[in-house]
């Protein structure tokens, strides 16, 4: 039998996550996120949050794009100096720069940003227009 690995697909969209819950409960495929960790949640009919730990981030290294149907998070460390005196003897805190990218819907847009507690949450809306959305046709 062979099996398809939608992981790609599923953690870096927004607003695909009707097909692509289809699609995984029939291959029975589970998402494995990289560095850094980070949460897809839907908070709303339309309303999503994109979750990303970046402990040890400031503001200020952080940026965060939209593009088309594109957004980006990019994360680059500035090099602090550390004390003379200090001597690491174990150094797990992650500090290498990173690069996300998540495909978004037609109609997504980034509503805002915050940083909280070394989280980065990044709002989103789906914004569908008037022209698009079902409508009652009278009868006459």
């Amino acid at each position: 039998m062979r099996t398809f690995d939608l992981t790609p697909l599923y953690r870096n969209t927004v607003g695909f996550d009707r097909l692509f819950s289809l699609l995984d409960s029939a291959t029975g495929v589970d998402a494995a996120p990289g560095y850094p960790p980070y949460n897809i949640e839907r908070t709303g009919e339309n309303d999503y949050r994109i979750t990303v730990a970046v402990a040890g981030f400031t503001a200020d290294e952080l940026t965060i794009e939209a593009k088309e149907n594109s957004l980006t998070l990019r994360g680059e460390k500035t090099e602090a100096e550390a004390p003379e005196s200090a001597q690491f003897l174990y150094r797990g805190i992650a500090a290498r720069a990173f690069e996300r990218r998540f495909q978004l819907a037609d109609h997504m847009e980034v509503k805002g940003a915050r940083l909280e507690n070394g989280l980065l949450h990044v709002e989103l809306v789906r914004n569908i227009p008037e022209t698009k959305k079902a409508r009652t046709i009278a009868i006459s």
